[in-house]
């Protein structure tokens, strides 16, 4: 069995910290992801209608479409955005996964 080092053992247990995080990054934006089709959907339906509803709390209300077509561009805007952090968030925690990688495989050649 190898012996690890108890810098190597940190760097791993970093690793594990970054993969977690990573995972978490990845349901939040998967999540998005849904939230940006579902308000795509609702634009190219709302150009197919006459009349449309807005649900506040437990009731539907109608609403003017111009209104409704606003609060879901602006909201698909806000998504978007939000989608394209987390894409930076995503490539630093790859970037700072896998230098920690190469720098606990270098350690443990080293030994």
């Amino acid at each position: 069995m190898v012996e690890v080092s108890q810098e190597a053992e940190k760097k791993l247990n970093q690793l594990q910290m970054l993969e977690q995080s990573m995972q978490n990054l990845l349901m939040q934006k998967q999540q998005f992801q849904l939230q940006q089709v579902e308000i795509e959907s609702a634009l190219k339906e709302l150009e197919n209608v006459n009349e449309a509803y807005k649900i506040i709390g437990n009731i539907m209300v109608l609403s003017k479409k111009d209104d409704l077509k606003s609060d879901l561009t602006s909201k698909k805007e806000i998504v978007e955005l939000r989608i394209k952090n987390m894409e930076k968030q995503e490539n630093q925690l790859r970037e700072k996964a896998s230098k920690l990688q190469n720098e606990v495989l270098k350690g443990m050649s080293k030994d």
